[in-house]
């Protein structure tokens, strides 16, 4: 099945994974959300290798983004160590601590709901 999605969603998207991958995160996993879900177009699930690089990738990936014209975007879960979430509107950031990602496992849960290939690593 071919989902239609705008070319400014596609650009964010590809923005988001290349900041997240010029950063160091790991384990980028995309998954389509686009009728599907109102939360969003796309979430990315990905893991930092600290609380420290968790932190400083979602408040460089918020910059990036504002600085791109993208100002509504916004980072919740400050008070957590173990994961950021990064609403940019059309895709939603979701950056954990390895060992938090794997007791959540979003990605499965998406996949029982989801074809497999609106899942994409």
């Amino acid at each position: 099945m071919v989902y239609k999605l705008s070319i400014l969603n596609k650009k964010l998207l590809n923005k988001i994974v290349q900041i997240l991958e010029d950063n160091k995160i790991l384990d980028i996993v995309t998954i389509n959300l686009k009728d599907k879900s109102s939360i969003a177009d796309f979430m990315i699930v990905a893991s930092g290798t600290s609380s420290k690089h968790i932190q400083s990738v979602s408040e460089i990936l918020i910059q990036s983004l504002k600085n791109s014209g993208y100002d509504k975007c916004k980072i919740e879960g400050y008070e957590s160590e173990d994961w950021k979430l990064i609403d940019a509107i059309d895709v939603i950031v979701h950056l954990f601590h390895p060992d938090k990602r794997y007791i959540y496992n979003l990605e499965k849960m998406w996949e029982d709901i989801l074809p497999k290939e609106q899942v994409r690593i």
